[in-house]
């Protein structure tokens, strides 16, 4: 038996029953499904890119080609250089990419395949043809979580092929992992600042297409290569989510260690005053005040706000779901008058709890659960008896038991449509969340009524 301790006490338990979290190959996916022209590539077995195009096409509603090395008992024992070239042809003779981008799995770090010198050998062998870039990012799902890929994947993308050139007046976004609707508000809200950006990675396009005739084997859009050269240029960096804001080694933190790209490391912009932060950073950066639009948005949520109140004050919350996103939905439900009870993630980092208690001022009397599971979450649920639920799919059958509401948000969303279409960002976000939360609230009360009303 082995023990954990959070701030709920110490409980013993043999294993992790349901994660609170997913593998660290698809957080990597994910980001390489935002890079123009890139297939990625998992070096492992046929079942983990399985397991990630599950997601991925669920969540998205969209077809994901993930590649496979396809390991089988042979490669599992003598090492999958063989299979890596097999793939990397297979690849380049049916995409014609212009990036690979190579993510490890639990079974090839196992056995301790060397990415990095395979490469090497395989640009030698081919040396004669024009290859793609090949890029590899370690991601054993064993020491981290989809965040972890997700952020290193960004990182290394950055490190790869930023480049020293004449200093230029565009921003660059790393947005963190948000969906395709909230990279669209990003994108539309700097250019309202009229600030050229570079947003790393941009899977706004490629993970939410408008209608084909025709299949597509990579969709349009995403970050070039050359782009993300560019970043070391920036006259900026914005970076979003409090854990990764302390973690020193990021994108934004390598450009400025590198190329004097100056880091605005802040939250997520969910609610208003984390996108107060954002748009103030913008105003700084632009020298251009906050666009009369959103200063409406934002007046407009205010007024939201104040018709909710009598509905939602006091009600108590669960929420889960990746440590950044967690901290941001708090921050929005304390503004909202709603008690979190309960915040919970998959992840180890040992940051959450205190950025919750020191920057948000959270309620000390709020448990955290770190490096926890949905059966964990579920056990906890029953005593805290909540009136909400807050995070992603995964989370359903916890609602169903206790009769209370599910909000869906942030990844996987399996059991609805409009995943990525889903707003957490910005006035605009708040305000959808708002509405949803407040409405589930009303319509939970209204279900359960003996009399029945339609009139509030």
């Amino acid at each position: 038996m082995i023990e954990t301790k959070t701030n709920i006490g110490t409980r013993p338990y043999t294993a992790t029953r349901n994660a609170c979290k997913l593998c660290t190959p698809l957080g990597a996916s994910v980001v390489f499904k935002g890079i123009q022209g890139c297939v990625p590539l998992i070096h492992g077995s046929q079942g983990c890119s399985t397991y990630i195009r599950r997601y991925m096409i669920s969540h998205y509603k969209e077809p994901v080609d993930i590649a496979s090395t396809n390991f089988s008992e042979e490669a599992a024992i003598f090492g999958g250089d063989r299979n890596l070239e097999i793939a990397l042809n297979n690849i380049i003779q049916q995409y014609s990419p212009e990036i690979i981008a190579i993510a490890s799995t639990c079974l090839s770090e196992t056995i301790g395949d060397d990415l990095n010198k395979m490469i090497k050998e395989y640009t030698k062998k081919y040396q004669a043809f024009k290859l793609p870039h090949l890029l590899f990012v370690s991601t054993a799902s064993f020491r981290g979580t989809h965040m972890n890929g997700f952020h290193d994947a960004v990182n290394k993308l950055v490190k790869a092929f930023a480049r020293k050139q004449e200093p230029g007046d565009h921003i660059n976004i790393f947005p963190g992992f948000v969906s395709p609707e909230d990279i669209r508000w990003l994108k539309e809200i700097i250019m309202e600042y009229h600030l050229p950006y570079i947003m790393v990675p941009d899977y706004s396009e490629t993970l939410d297409n408008p209608g084909w005739n025709e299949y597509k084997r990579m969709p349009e859009g995403g970050t070039s290569v050359e782009q993300i050269g560019k970043t070391a240029a920036a006259k900026a960096s914005i970076e979003f989510g409090r854990v990764l804001g302390k973690t020193p080694h990021t994108a934004a933190n390598y450009l400025e260690n590198q190329f004097g790209v100056g880091r605005n490391a802040m939250g997520l912009p969910i609610g208003i005053k984390e996108t107060d932060i954002f748009l103030e950073a913008l105003t700084e950066i632009s020298g251009q005040s906050m666009p009369e639009k959103y200063k409406i948005q934002r007046g407009r949520l205010i007024d939201a706000y104040i018709d909710g109140h009598k509905y939602i004050f006091g009600k108590r919350a669960v929420v889960y779901g990746e440590e950044d996103l967690v901290i941001g939905l708090v921050s929005f439900l304390e503004e909202i008058g709603i008690e979190v009870v309960l915040c919970a993630s998959g992840a180890k980092s040992r940051r959450m709890q205190k950025i919750l208690a020191e920057d948000i001022k959270m309620n000390p009397k709020a448990e955290v659960l770190e490096g926890g599971d949905f059966e964990e979450i579920a056990e906890r649920c029953r005593d805290l008896k909540p009136d909400i639920l807050i995070g992603n799919s995964k989370g359903y059958y916890i609602a169903r038991e206790l009769n209370i509401p599910l909000i869906r948000l942030g990844f996987p969303i399996h059991d609805r449509v409009g995943g990525q279409r889903i707003a957490h960002l910005g006035y605009r976000g708040a305000q959808d969340l708002f509405d949803k939360i407040t409405n589930a609230i009303i319509e939970q009360k209204q279900n359960s009524s003996p009399v029945g009303y339609k009139y509030m």
